[in-house]
């Protein structure tokens, strides 16, 4: 299991049976965990969605502290499900995306579903969608999902971001 998908899961653990917040101290992690970075983690319980929450650009010191914080946020605070019981813990898989930086697109043909996520931004409205998710295999249907995560109409001008990302099982 790799170190931040252990990470996941031990906090979320902690944090259901316990209340507590997982504490690291940043001097104690391994190089590769110091680093900055936007993280999604996703929760799923026999193959469905239980939870999923993350940024796209870092809030946090470290990587490591930014899945702490957004697997914690994705048992207890996607307002699509409710709290992640203790009951639960043993059957939730982890999945732990690590963004690279958005950068912007010009045109449809720069994204590719699989391979990057997609940003749309108009005003203050911003929605995202990782990539390779199954039945989007179109740009079209990413940027109107992410326009509809959003609350945006399907029309009208928008910024267009993509991104990469390393997914953790």
């Amino acid at each position: 299991m790799h170190p931040l998908v252990k990470l996941a899961k031990d906090a979320v653990e902690l944090y259901v049976r316990t209340g507590k917040r997982l504490d690291l101290r940043n001097d104690a992690l391994e190089p590769e965990l110091r680093r900055q970075a936007g993280v999604f983690v996703c929760l799923k319980i026999k193959g469905s969605l239980r939870g999923c929450i993350g940024t796209f650009q870092p809030t946090e010191p470290s990587v490591a502290h930014e899945t702490i914080r957004n697997a914690v946020s994705a048992a207890t605070c996607d307002p699509r499900f409710a709290c992640l019981r203790d009951g639960e813990l043993d059957s939730v898989e982890y999945t732990v995306d690590v963004l690279t930086q958005p950068e912007p697109v010009h045109n449809q043909n720069e994204l590719d579903p699989r391979r990057y996520g997609v940003i749309v931004q108009s005003g203050a409205m911003r929605g995202l969608l990782l990539p390779d998710l199954e039945g989007v295999d179109t740009a079209e249907k990413q940027i109107s999902i992410a326009r509809q995560k959003a609350g945006m109409p399907p029309d009208g001008p928008v910024d267009i971001y993509r991104f990469e990302v390393q997914r953790l099982t």
